[in-house]
């Protein structure tokens, strides 16, 4: 049985502490979760608005314990977007906050305190995998109907190995630093749910002081983030805060540079805590490997190892598997968490498993000679400039690394730089042309108020493009 189905064995445990203090046990998170459940006639497509708040958290388990299948959708997702989606995909119900007037109509089925549930004026004349138990959009889309098929295989197979690799326990009390709709920030919850811990809902940022606060006043023994998460800790001088309750904190969504994972790593080491690197893709539902605590230094820009019961290998041009150390290639993954695939319309959601467990990642990488892996760059953030190949992640590292707040993008033999501070251009130019045998003609340094990023602090590459077809 599924994490969700057996939920009750913690009915008198913490689940849910919110913002204001108050606190919802599992049982009364499940009574709200069955009520929700149970206003769907039969199996079907529901859109879910989703928020770090309780009421977002009860309907997703109301989805998944009634085998009815969420598509989960930041709350910033704009409305553009939510029609494209909603004509593409044809759901039954929208489950969304109430301060939101989505102008769409339909009967009210169920209404709480926050949210309301919504059954919409679609035919669902398509139908569902059997296997088929949650949608979630592509890390990188940005206005794209293409989604990523979860089966409750994989999102059991993956809670299991992250729960093994982190000790969870239900004394961990969780906060959240991410949005639900986010892989990550949804592996986060899904993962101390099943192990009956407490998760503690804000919507507030690292930035917030009610954030901090809120931190120490419901003892919060973890918490995740992004690399933008880091450089955001590293302004707040994070080695001086005093944080007790903190047994450790995760990183993913991106890779952290070799330096700042180094850093902090010896912060975490003066601290007491642990400091856990990870890797993932939504295609993977949530995480693919994870760097043990005492390798975080020795091994310092490194994803680590593959997560129990998962494997890696990788890839030369041929496809072809590279036994040798140090050599790159693509890096392949294999393991029972890897998705069905992909939809892009509603037809594609009667779809079987199209990945039988097997996922080019697109990212390249090495592995050093004890089968530790490191990501180079990927695959499609390469450039030829002038015959040379140049990756795009590496000048962005290296520029970081000097301080420099930046973003690449470009076209073979073009390739454009964006900084946030007009008065750096000539330094970021002259230390590409010190620093690296990229031809001066070959790129171009443009000033940007500020490098677009998604929820989860990943940068939008796409959006940049518009600026390089404007130029």
């Amino acid at each position: 049985m599924a994490f969700w189905d057996i939920l009750e064995q913690y009915n008198i445990n913490t689940a849910l502490v919110m913002e204001n203090g108050n606190s919802l046990s599992y049982k009364e998170l499940l009574d709200i979760s069955d009520k929700i459940g149970l206003c769907f006639e039969r199996r079907c497509l529901v859109f879910s608005i989703c928020s770090n708040c309780a009421e977002s958290v009860a309907g997703y388990l109301g989805f998944l314990r009634h085998r009815i299948v969420p598509l989960l959708l930041p709350e910033q997702t704009t409305s553009e977007l939510l029609e494209r989606l909603l004509q593409t995909y044809r759901p039954s119900y929208i489950f969304f906050p109430k301060k939101h007037d989505l102008s769409i109509c339909g009967n009210i089925v169920w209404s709480g305190e926050s949210y309301i549930l919504l059954k919409l004026n679609f035919q669902q004349d398509y139908k569902l995998a059997d296997e088929l138990a949650v949608l979630l959009t592509t890390s990188g889309s940005t206005g794209s109907p293409k989604l990523v098929r979860q089966s409750v295989k994989n999102i059991e197979a993956n809670t299991g190995s992250i729960v093994e690799y982190l000790h969870i326990t239900e004394k961990d009390r969780a906060i959240t630093t991410l949005p639900m709709s986010y892989t990550y920030g949804l592996s986060i919850i899904q993962t101390h749910l099943a192990q009956g811990a407490a998760i503690i809902l804000t919507e507030a940022s690292l930035l917030e002081k009610r954030f901090w606060n809120l931190f120490k006043e419901q003892c919060a023994t973890t918490f995740g983030g992004v690399p933008y998460t880091y450089e955001i800790l590293k302004k707040l001088n994070f080695k001086r805060m005093e944080l007790p309750s903190l047994r450790y904190i995760t990183q993913a969504g991106g890779k952290l540079s070799k330096e700042l994972s180094k850093e902090f790593s010896e912060i975490c080491k003066y601290k007491g805590i642990e400091m856990i690197v990870m890797y993932g893709q939504t295609e993977a539902t949530a995480r693919m490997s994870y760097l043990p605590w005492k390798f975080a230094q020795s091994k310092a820009g490194s994803i680590g190892i593959a997560v129990p019961n998962g494997h890696f290998w990788l890839a030369d041009e041929n496809g072809k598997a590279i036994e040798e150390p140090e050599m790159t290639g693509e890096l392949i993954y294999c393991g029972e968490n890897v998705t069905l695939g992909y939809a892009q319309n509603c037809a594609d959601l009667a779809k079987e498993d199209e990945n039988h467990g097997e996922l080019q990642t697109g990212d390249m990488a090495k592995r050093d000679a004890d089968g530790f892996y490191y990501i180079v760059g990927r695959k499609k953030r390469f450039l030829k400039i002038f015959g040379n190949r140049v990756n795009m992640d590496e000048v962005e590292n290296m520029l970081k690394q000097e301080g420099f707040d930046c973003a690449c993008t470009g076209v073979d033999d073009q390739m454009n730089i964006y900084v946030t501070d007009a008065t750096l251009l000539e330094k970021v130019a002259t230390f590409i042309r010190d620093h690296t045998s990229i031809n001066r003609n070959g790129f171009k340094v443009c000033f940007i108020e500020k490098i677009p990023r998604n929820e989860a602090g990943k940068i939008i590459y796409s959006r940049l493009k518009l600026y390089d077809e404007n130029d």
